[in-house]
């Protein structure tokens, strides 16, 4: 915002919507490289699909099996983010993979963060990884998986037993292994790759998103998949920070009027964040099919909980009709509580068009969200 104002009293209005374009592209193209790395077998190709919303028979999931699947370093791209991209690093220590070489093959600096993961406990190689990975100033996070099968396990014993108690047991374990190794941590994130609201998987996806970065923070949160309320108000909150920047946009920009009404607006950017918004929120189909796939559930009966009218196709047309009910066609910039932005309420104080778009896309928003948490109720029986 200070950006803006400067540029604007320096340059006048087109240099400061200049500057909020680059930003707004800034956003849409950050990338995020994500590695999961670790023994053979350990799981790492079912984290990457677990993480995507993804099961292993779906299109562009990744190859996971009980021998060795991963060759070379694969990536995959997020369903709904292309930006957002998991690489699935061969198995380390097995034959095609010793560790001197390992190391050097990957290419670690392209990554943001590691995420080590371990089948039963962490080895001698997984302490290698770590320490090279630090040494690079890089980030890591050590996930022990399959831990649904120790607790199955116990039930097949027979054994009375408390599942905190068991979970301490094995973190207490893995924390010993490494601290003998050399690596001193309490970060050991016990999960489930077929039960992403379970054990340690929601505190993993909160550390990654509190590691980040606010631009990929951003990317990383609108990639999650909707599991959790918390999620979803974390995904409106990281997209209300967009509405002003568009609203400039859209205002300012394109200024393609709409007759009747006493402002300009261009319903191109609306029309396509209004469907950005839409698939962020998980409601388009593609989303929504994941979603039932992941959760057994029939897709109609998920879709049967949308109430809005944001599900169909949306052209421009569809978008000038709801801008010219009477809700948005009496605001006036005056109705928009702007004092929280002085700069804006300044240079449109004139004019309704960035009112209109900035309430307009709001309303939109939290319609979606309100859909989206429906939707995640009906699929996972969430509060």
């Amino acid at each position: 915002m200070n950006e803006f104002k400067a540029i604007y009293e320096k340059d006048g209005l087109g240099a400061a919507v200049a500057l909020v374009q680059e930003k707004v592209n800034e956003l849409h193209n950050t990338e995020l490289h994500i590695a999961v790395t670790g023994e053979s077998g350990a799981g790492k190709s079912s984290f990457i699909n677990a993480m995507r919303g993804l099961q292993s028979i779906d299109q562009g999931a990744a190859i996971s099996g009980i021998t060795e699947t991963t060759m070379e370093p694969a990536s995959y791209s997020h369903p709904n983010l292309p930006s957002v991209c998991f690489w699935d690093l061969p198995g380390l220590g097995t034959l095609n993979f010793q560790a001197d070489m390992y190391l050097q093959k990957m290419n670690f600096n392209k990554y943001d963060f590691f995420i080590i993961i371990s089948g039963c406990r962490f080895r001698e190689n997984d302490v290698k990884l770590a320490k090279e990975i630090k040494r690079l100033g890089k980030k890591f996070y050590f996930v022990r998986t399959k831990i649904d099968n120790d607790i199955r396990a116990l039930k097949l014993e027979g054994r009375k037993f408390n599942t905190k108690e068991e979970l301490d047991k094995v973190r207490d374990y893995c924390v010993s292994n490494l601290e003998k190794a050399g690596i001193s941590t309490s970060a050991i994130f016990l999960i489930s790759n077929f039960k992403i609201n379970k054990f340690d998987f929601p505190a993993l996806k909160e550390a990654f998103e509190n590691d980040l970065d606010d631009i990929k923070k951003h990317v990383f949160l609108l990639s999650l998949q909707n599991t959790t309320m918390e999620i979803i108000e974390k995904k409106r909150n990281e997209l209300k920070k967009q509405i002003w920047m568009l609203a400039i946009l859209s205002g300012a920009v394109g200024a393609v009027p709409v007759p009747g009404l006493s402002f300009a607006c261009d319903l191109g950017i609306l029309a396509k964040t209004i469907i950005d918004f839409r698939k962020h929120m998980g409601l388009d189909d593609a989303s929504l099919q994941r979603l039932a796939d992941k959760t057994g559930k029939h897709m109609e009966n998920l879709k049967e909980v949308v109430k809005t009218p944001w599900l169909g196709e949306i052209r421009k047309e569809f978008v000038k009709t709801a801008l010219l009910s009477s809700r948005y066609a009496a605001i006036s910039a005056a109705e928009v509580a702007l004092d929280w932005m002085p700069v804006i309420g300044s240079i449109f104080g004139a004019v309704s068009s960035f009112a209109v778009t900035y309430k307009f896309l709001n309303d939109v928003l939290d319609d979606l969200t309100d859909n989206a948490k429906r939707v995640a109720k009906a699929a996972f029986g969430i509060d």
